[in-house]
């Protein structure tokens, strides 16, 4: 009953490829274990445990490790995106493409000329 209740939290480590991933179930407890690649991922697991559960869901617990501490993401460009768009979609401001733009200057030239399926470092901030 508690699997089905979070079964997209479920779907979602499967999506994001969580790696050493175990559920049980406990006295009526979820317990999800797993590593993602990324800061990023593991926020989309639990903004989606949050979803489901509420702010502080007492019926789940999950222990998400990280395995790259080193970047808040890793993206890869797709066809009409800008670093202005890409900023907002991690960061929710356009304005901090700029930090992205260094994160990458190893690749990128000038921050209004990126290709799809260039590999970007979304830097922590």
């Amino acid at each position: 009953m508690i699997k089905q209740k979070y079964q997209s939290v479920l779907d979602l480590g499967t999506k994001l490829n969580i790696q050493n991933g175990d559920v049980s179930e406990e006295n009526g407890v979820l317990k999800i274990k797993g590593t993602a690649k990324t800061q990023y991922e593991k926020n989309i697991i639990w903004d989606e445990i949050k979803a489901v559960g509420g702010q502080n869901p007492s019926d789940i617990k999950a222990d998400i490790k990280v395995s790259d501490e080193s970047v808040c993401h890793r993206h890869t460009v797709k066809s009409g995106e800008t670093l202005g768009k890409i900023a907002k979609h991690y960061y929710g401001d356009p304005m901090k493409y700029k930090q992205i733009f260094q994160a990458n200057s190893d690749i990128l030239k000038n921050p209004d000329l990126i290709h799809p399926n260039q590999e970007l470092v979304i830097p922590k901030l």
